[in-house]
């Protein structure tokens, strides 16, 4: 592999509700009465493996054994016409055609040569293989040469890249780019809106293909004559039961995703093959009879592994999907299958939280660390991790969350300036020639920082006014959703394998409060941190605040807190904090001039504020011997 190659997995994409609705949706550019197409989409753990790397053509190359027998090497130049000829004939490669030709015509770029390493993603059977390869070339252009596309973007353009081809895929087959979690797809006319799920327990799903035949082509066809307007009492049915009915199951359905209620989910499966039996399945009767899937769907062992169970995609006999009650049942489920002549697969939606932002203030001067200041940013001081890299606190701090599942982050920085060092650091790749200098070890680092550089955003502080208006300034960045807050300047150590952030934001899933972080601190130390004090839950677990004070001296410490304990340097920050924020700013409500975020968080002690320990040690690099012992720090026993 060559030093300048980068690593790829896109896996498939299953549509656990809302089959048939984004098309659907679309036909609201001509009926406005048409209730909007809704649909919950998840990457499964099937996929495609690849490297990429530059070239002067476009070039496709294949090592995996799973495709051995099915191609052959295929290269053409880059030229936008000629791929897009190739796109419209139909062949194998048709689709990484289309989407390069897209992309050559809307973008700068060279050509690429990938090599398909491994594929564990079954063609035709409903997980939109054709999307994950369009998805996998999307992205290593945007990788490669820096297109700066988000997730989103990668999707349209793999969508608009497939639609050069003959295939008629679905709006909601790109989602496949969102990776291994579920996202709730809308579609509302010719917009489409992505929104992330949240999964407080682990879903075990088992989708087999019925090996039996049905004809997409025609059961689009047969429904689409439905539309826009709905004349005959089956269009209507059509009408309802992609409008009005799928929006309330998918109402249901997100909700029991986020509350962990699988027996319910499960229900929601059945209910929603019956509405589709009922109201769809008379606009294409002879395809969506589905004797085969419906053997399934009803027979009795199956019932007695799964908690419910529906069609897949177009629907027809084409594949099946359960979900299982847990991994023991999910492993018999899918012996079962295969043991029927099936060929079924299994994957896990993993646990997934609500908190889902970050935000690090990183617009301090670093006056504890003069003079080292002078010549580097204090984010920008190096230390020696565990894993024996030499990192600037910045990155540590960054990979904290990556490693917490954050999946958008934004740096508060104290000008434009600052701006362009963080991306000129963070998101810029290293040239061939140093990139090639590294070590294996390192060049695979080097992959997670083009991932963690593609989760920042920025925003500026232009005037110092204080740490709560340093956090202020991603009010528009939370857009009305928990956060978590990390300080710029302290390196947190987890005793566990889970990160201190990780601890927290579990902990805060338990009482929907704002949360701060604490660790025991010395009485003498009291001065230097806020300090909170309250009582500890039945569980010993989570503090109810009741005071919380910005550096309070020792005396009064000890004289009227009967505990006490210093902020650990992480917060869950909810919406009501920002408003708290606003209101001073705009009443002009300082501290010594400054507008404090301890102010914010004291003004929701009545309304419930809540504080937690996690299993770790905090480090303020700041102070001079914090820097030293970090270093040396091996957990607690």
């Amino acid at each position: 592999m060559s030093s300048n190659s980068i690593n790829l997995f896109v896996p498939g994409r299953l549509c656990l509700f809302g089959e048939h609705s984004d098309w659907a949706g679309l036909h609201r550019v001509f009926n406005a009465s048409i209730v909007p197409g809704f649909a919950i989409v998840t990457g499964i753990e099937q996929g495609i493996y690849a490297t990429a790397v530059k070239s002067d053509k476009f070039v496709m190359r294949n090592t995996s054994n799973e495709l051995k027998n099915v191609w052959e090497d295929f290269q053409a130049e880059m030229k936008t016409e000629s791929l897009k000829e190739i796109a419209s004939k139909n062949g194998y490669f048709s689709y990484v055609a289309g989407v390069t030709s897209y992309i050559n015509e809307h973008h700068n770029v060279g050509g690429l040569e990938i090599t398909i390493t491994k594929m564990t993603l079954p063609e035709k059977s409903g997980l939109s293989s054709s999307a994950a390869i369009c998805v996998l070339v999307t992205r290593a252009f945007n990788i490669l040469y820096n297109l700066n596309m988000n997730t989103i973007g990668e999707m349209v353009a793999a969508y608009k890249g497939e639609r050069r081809t003959s295939s008629r895929c679905g709006r909601l087959d790109q989602a496949c780019a969102f990776g291994i979690a579920p996202v709730l797809m809308t579609f509302d006319g010719e917009e489409i809106n992505v929104k992330r799920l949240v999964v407080k327990e682990p879903l075990h799903w088992v989708i087999a293909n019925l090996k039996a035949e049905k004809n997409t082509i025609k059961i689009l066809s047969d429904l689409n004559k439905s539309y826009p307007f709905a004349e005959t009492e089956i269009d209507k049915n059509l009408h309802d039961a992609l409008g009005k009915d799928n929006q309330n199951i998918i109402n249901k359905a997100v909700l029991c995703i986020k509350e962990g209620n699988k027996e319910a989910l499960g229900c929601l499966m059945t209910e929603a093959q019956a509405i589709f039996d009922k109201k769809v399945k008379p606009a294409s009767i002879e395809q969506l009879e589905a004797p085969k899937l419906h053997q399934f769907l009803n027979d009795k062992n199956v019932k007695t592994l799964s908690l419910g169970g529906k069609g897949v995609g177009s629907q027809g006999d084409g594949t099946v999907q359960f979900l299982a009650k847990d991994e023991t049942t999910q492993k018999q489920l899918l012996d079962y299958l295969n043991n029927e002549g099936l060929e079924a697969y299994s994957f896990i939606i993993p646990r997934r939280h609500q908190v889902r932002k970050g935000i690090i203030p990183v617009a301090g001067f670093g006056t504890r660390l003069y003079p080292a200041t002078r010549i580097l940013r204090k984010e920008f001081i190096p230390v020696i991790d565990k894993d024996g890299l030499l990192k600037p606190v910045i990155l540590m701090l960054l990979e904290e969350l990556y490693d917490g599942g954050i999946e958008e982050i934004c740096l508060i920085t104290g000008s434009e300036e600052d701006i362009n060092l963080y991306k000129k650091c963070l998101q810029e790749p290293l040239s061939d020639e140093h990139l090639g200098k590294l070590g294996k070890n390192a060049r695979k680092y080097e992959e997670k920082i083009a991932l963690i550089g593609k989760r920042l955003t920025f925003r500026v502080q232009k005037e110092k006014l204080g740490f709560g208006h340093a956090v202020f300034q991603s009010y528009d960045f939370c857009m009305d959703e928990p956060v978590i807050l990390l300080l710029g300047d302290t390196i947190y150590r987890s005793n566990t394998d889970k990160p201190c952030c990780t601890q927290l934001i579990e902990a805060y899933e338990e009482i929907n409060r704002p949360v701060v972080s604490i660790n025991e601190v010395p009485l003498e130390d009291t001065g230097n941190f806020g300090i909170i004090s309250g009582n500890w839950t039945e569980n010993n677990k989570l503090m109810q605040v009741s005071t919380f004070l910005e550096k309070p001296e020792p005396d009064y410490v000890k004289k009227h807190l009967p505990n006490f304990y210093s902020v650990f340097g992480q917060y869950i920050l909810t919406p009501e904090v920002f408003k708290g924020l606003e209101k001073n700013i705009k009443e002009g409500k300082t501290i010594n001039g400054e507008y404090q975020l301890t102010d914010v968080l004291a003004s929701l002690i009545d309304s419930g504020l809540y504080a937690y320990k996690p299993d770790g040690k905090m480090f303020d690099i700041g102070n001079v011997e914090a820097y030293r012992s970090v270093m040396n720090y091996k957990g607690e026993k």
